[in-house]
């Protein structure tokens, strides 16, 4: 299966100038990833329900590829720390004394207890709680209780196992392979993309973790297409142009992908030539200095203005990241999947991350973390930074809780709703395989990756 030639080569910019034609700095679209070939893919059910599937995941490909773990700026002292766990495995980051940050496993070497149940903190060092070994910051074990009825003492040969560990976009990130590559190598175009908005400065303003329902997998396909906008998140038409034909994917060697969708506009699609003036382009034209009554009847007009009024208005108010990037990336919306289980959507001065995680032993169940980071200067209204987004506020706490135990936003609200219901359909002996158009070759894009991996090609 191939993307249609309209949707690659031949994307609108925010001056009307397709892909190609010559531009000012920062005016023109982004540049092509490197779209490979995408075959056509089932599907097939028991890729989401099976446990031998899931296993194959995690030996072939979790293990084996980078994942976004921490927040650098959440351990600013030598022995602060963070704690993740994904599947069956948990994971120690810790700041160092000479400012870097190491990964070990979260397991003692004595007799396997986990070392800390904790998610965050500062420490001198890790004791376990069962025998009481103590392990430096750097992972080498310094006290063993009893050291001379040991053949050996083990603090002469044993420490945590280390895992590899890098930083980028203020994220720290980990690879169980010991022979992986370079983090940047696994990123590819993603680096250039994310550099512009000097990611070290983002604050977190939303944490929700939920256990829900479904198949990890099943949360990716639906963040790898915009198909179901209309019909799963109609608000949007309010503020995005959801017809495909106006916007942009990309698919990237190394798994990734990419969509950047028009925002700041009514959908064309929807309401046609006599579109309305939405209330919530308004409010934003109005939040730039921006009179919205000069646009009650050329709705289409407004997205270009509120690019200008941002040019202009945007480093005397502190967001400086503005020079960095192109006028589209103020304000239309560029999604990311990040292989295998990140979806980030950046606006102008946030950006929403998603992430999935395995459960450690159940194909039907996984995590879901909705964090929003905010790049607003301090003393400007984050609330204003991205649409449809909900902000807890800076010192908000990280909320852990059930599907359906509280809501989330209406966006993930509307997301989950869907995919959980997506999961009792793919159990079903009536699910002969997916049907899929191309639009959401994303998703064939992914799954066939996951396929490279478990059969050796990656």
């Amino acid at each position: 299966m191939r993307i249609r030639e309209h949707m690659q080569g031949a994307t609108m910019t925010s001056d009307n100038t397709r892909q190609g034609d010559p531009a000012g700095p920062k005016t023109g679209p982004a540049e092509a990833w490197a779209n490979p070939k995408v075959n056509r893919h089932s599907l097939d059910g028991d890729r989401y329900t099976s446990p031998e599937f899931l296993q194959a995941e995690w030996d072939a490909m979790w293990t084996r590829t980078w994942l976004l773990l921490g927040r650098e700026n959440a351990m600013i002292e030598p022995g602060s720390y963070q704690v993740e766990e994904v599947g069956p495995e948990s994971i120690i980051m810790v700041r160092q004394d000479d400012g870097s940050i190491r990964a070990f496993y979260n397991v003692c070497q004595h007799r396997g207890s986990r070392l800390t149940f904790a998610t965050e903190g500062t420490t001198d060092a890790f004791v376990c709680p069962y025998h009481a070994w103590t392990y430096a910051i750097d992972g080498s074990l310094t006290v063993a209780q009893d050291p001379e009825d040991f053949p050996q003492n083990p603090c002469d040969h044993l420490r945590l196992v280390e895992v590899a560990c890098d930083t980028f976009a203020g994220f720290v990130w980990v690879n169980m392979d010991p022979d992986c590559g370079s983090l940047r190598e696994y990123l590819g175009p993603l680096c250039d993309d994310w550099d512009a908005y000097q990611g070290h400065d983002w604050q977190r303003v939303t944490a929700l973790t939920v256990r829900v329902p479904c198949n990890w997998k099943v949360l990716q396909d639906n963040f790898c297409e915009s198909y179901h906008l209309p019909t799963v998140h109609p608000q949007l038409r309010d503020s995005h142009e959801d017809n495909y034909l106006d916007s942009r994917f990309d698919m990237s060697n190394e798994g990734h992908s990419r969509m950047v969708m028009k925002g700041a506009t009514p959908s064309h699609t929807f309401y046609g030539d006599e579109a309305p003036l939405p209330d919530v382009v308004a409010q934003r034209l109005e939040m730039w200095g921006v009179d919205a009554s000069e646009f009650a009847t050329r709705p289409f007009e407004a997205r270009i203005a509120l690019q200008g009024a941002m040019r202009s208005a945007g480093p005397e108010r502190g967001h400086r990241h503005y020079d960095n990037l192109r006028d589209d990336q103020l304000t239309d919306a560029h999604h990311y999947n990040l292989f295998p289980n990140c979806s980030l959507t950046f606006g102008a001065d946030g950006v929403l991350l998603q992430r999935m995680r395995p459960h450690a032993t159940d194909p039907n169940a996984c995590l879901f973390d909705h964090w929003y980071y905010a790049f607003t200067p301090a003393g400007h209204d984050i609330v204003g930074a991205q649409t449809n987004v909900r902000v807890d506020g800076v010192d908000a706490g990280h909320q852990i809780f059930d599907f359906g135990e509280r809501p989330m936003g209406i966006i993930p609200d509307q997301d989950l709703a869907i995919t959980t219901g997506q999961q009792l359909g793919v159990r079903s002996r009536g699910y002969r395989g997916a049907y899929i158009s191309g639009q959401e070759t994303r998703i064939a894009w992914f799954h066939q990756i996951i396929d490279e991996y478990i059969s050796g090609k990656r």
